[in-house]
């Protein structure tokens, strides 16, 4: 398994064909969720990717202060069905908070989290700082990370 983190100006049309039809096939049609996945906010993140071999098998983006936030934030967070339990999620988390502290030099993350995965994040080192509320028909809770 490798990862890579990239800012959108260095991705090649291949790996962005493969994130956008990956986040497709979990955020459009295994959650069954119609909603506007290309928002304007690729434009000016860091993505980084996870592969085993040639396969695009876990994702994140993770957004400058202002783009979704006044702090860093973290999102569109997700694994292949096939790769689920297999700790992936924690790992690309643990990387791209690694890479927000030491490369990009900032130390809050915000996110808006799926309800569910409170405890996830919980065990990264997140807060809950909301209520839930619904986003897409879907329970989220908005978190903090303080590094």
């Amino acid at each position: 398994m490798t990862y890579n983190i990239k800012h959108y100006d260095l991705l090649t049309k291949d790996e962005l064909y493969q994130i956008m039809k990956l986040r497709n096939e979990v955020f459009v049609v295994e959650q069954t969720c119609v909603y506007q996945d290309i928002d304007g906010k690729d434009l000016d993140a860091y993505h980084l990717c996870c592969y085993e071999g040639d396969e695009l098998i876990g994702y994140l983006r993770i957004l400058n202060p202002g783009l979704s936030y006044k702090e860093m934030s973290i999102g569109r967070v997700l694994v292949k069905d096939t790769y689920r339990d297999k700790k992936i999620g924690k790992l690309i988390m643990e990387e791209s908070i690694n890479y927000i502290k030491e490369v990009l030099n900032q130390t809050v993350v915000r996110i808006s989290a799926q309800a569910y995965l409170q405890k996830f994040y919980t065990s990264l080192g997140f807060d809950t700082v909301s209520e839930e509320y619904l986003e897409d028909d879907i329970p989220h809770i908005e978190m903090l990370l303080n590094m």
